[in-house]
């Protein structure tokens, strides 16, 4: 997307959007901490008095949050790992990336604990300073993004440079910005929020259990649940490298501040409401969400396995039969076996419905435990038309051919 390609009238509205995008966002976010920490995740009309408790920074804040981010880029840089390609660039070139993503993530947990269990920080330590590291984050990643966009100017195409300052900021100056070998997309779509996300669930369980003496059922299952997935992500870290978001998103604020703030800090709600609703769950309740939460990590892993493996090799079988793809004109393959014959994204119905039993635990007493799920469902939409706009400037002919043979989008059978 260009702005200037637009007419003038949208021009405009298109950066009004981004304006406030950027103000909506992160207040967004403080709207959902102060919503569930003092009013019991209660939707509420805020106020002043509302507003008034957004904490503010503080030096243990940016101390915490400045030394995350670079240790992880620490790990990232230091840790061995698989040295792969990317796709091919339009100048025919493919970037080269370090997989270490599951290394990070297991010396992350393993000093996490020991520093516990030695006593050097409290295991509620995320929690006890969670509306300041919230504030921080928010600052510092807006910041950040300031910089990113001068540094991703000197980087861009000229196609890319086209872009308006304001445009630049919020969707990106360049698509893969590198200090050197280090991607800087590649890192923060993953690295400090997603292993931070597992931090503060852990912390969350260790102040239910501070206050009620116990961590209960349905906080353990959630905990188990988010875990599993971000360790998933990381042990198929190559197949991230043909996500959307890596193929073809720039990098600027709705990617960086999206994986380093909104990430951590509202995938998380749920724990946050379990934290001071430690009520049993009913066996036959929990055994229902273990089910639900292992059909969605199915449908999700295998489906983003069979793309990712036919791309690697068109000729490997799924579901025991050859596999079944259009040719387009331009090289590619449009894949229409397995998961991808029922529905073009099936990969995001397995996605929600893993998001739908991490709130599940909460009950039905609110509305705002079920945010993550209801907003993944409108993002996963919206991702859906980009991916299939793109595609039918890109393939044609052979794109209509595709829809007509797949004509699900994500659900088969009813979407």
């Amino acid at each position: 997307m260009d702005v200037r390609d637009l007419g003038s009238r949208k021009r405009v509205a298109f950066n009004v959007s981004f304006a406030l995008m950027i103000v909506a966002l992160p207040t967004s976010t403080f709207y959902l901490q102060i919503a569930f920490l003092h009013h019991d995740a209660a939707v509420v009309l805020p106020g002043a008095g509302f507003w008034s408790r957004i904490a503010a920074p503080t030096a243990g804040s940016v101390g915490i949050f400045v030394s995350w981010v670079a240790f992880q880029a620490l790990l990232a840089a230091a840790l061995p790992g698989r040295r792969v390609h990317g796709v091919p660039l339009p100048d025919g070139t493919a970037l080269a990336y370090r997989l270490n993503g599951l290394r990070a993530f297991a010396v992350t947990l393993a000093l996490a604990l020991l520093a516990v269990l030695a006593g050097w920080i409290p295991a509620t330590i995320l929690y006890d300073r969670l509306p300041e590291l919230l504030t921080t984050a928010n600052a510092l990643v807006l910041l950040g993004c300031v910089w990113l966009l001068a540094f991703g100017r000197r980087q861009a195409t000229p196609e890319e440079r086209r872009r308006n300052w304001l445009e630049a900021y919020t969707v990106g100056a360049c698509r893969n910005p590198r200090i050197g070998g280090f991607d800087l997309k590649f890192f923060c779509e993953a690295r400090p929020g997603m292993i931070l996300w597992v931090l503060v669930d852990l912390s969350f369980a260790a102040q239910q259990h501070t206050i009620h003496g116990s961590v209960s059922a349905a906080m353990i299952v959630v905990c188990f649940f988010q875990i599993l997935y971000v360790a998933d992500y990381f042990f198929f870290e190559d197949a991230i490298l043909t996500t959307w978001d890596i193929k073809h998103e720039p990098f600027g604020f709705m990617l960086g501040w999206g994986c380093l703030v909104w990430v951590p800090f509202t995938y998380s709600l749920q724990p946050l409401y379990l934290v001071s609703h430690p009520a049993p769950l009913p066996g036959w309740a929990l055994g229902l969400v273990v089910v639900l939460n292992a059909l969605g990590f199915w449908i999700f892993r295998t489906s983003n396995l069979q793309k990712h493996r036919f791309r690697s090799d068109p000729k490997r079988k799924i579901w025991g039969d050859k596999p079944e793809y259009i040719k387009t004109d331009d090289g590619g393959r449009l894949l229409f076996s397995g998961w991808w014959g029922l529905s073009r994204h099936a990969n995001y119905l397995g996605d929600w419905l893993m998001g739908l039993a991490w709130s599940l635990p909460c009950g039905f007493g609110r509305l705002l435990p079920y945010f993550y799920p209801l907003y993944f469902a409108i993002l996963l939409i919206h991702r859906e038309r980009r991916d299939a706009r793109h595609c039918a400037r890109k393939y044609g002919a052979d794109w209509d051919a595709y829809t007509a043979r797949v004509r699900f989008r994500i659900v088969p059978g009813l979407y």
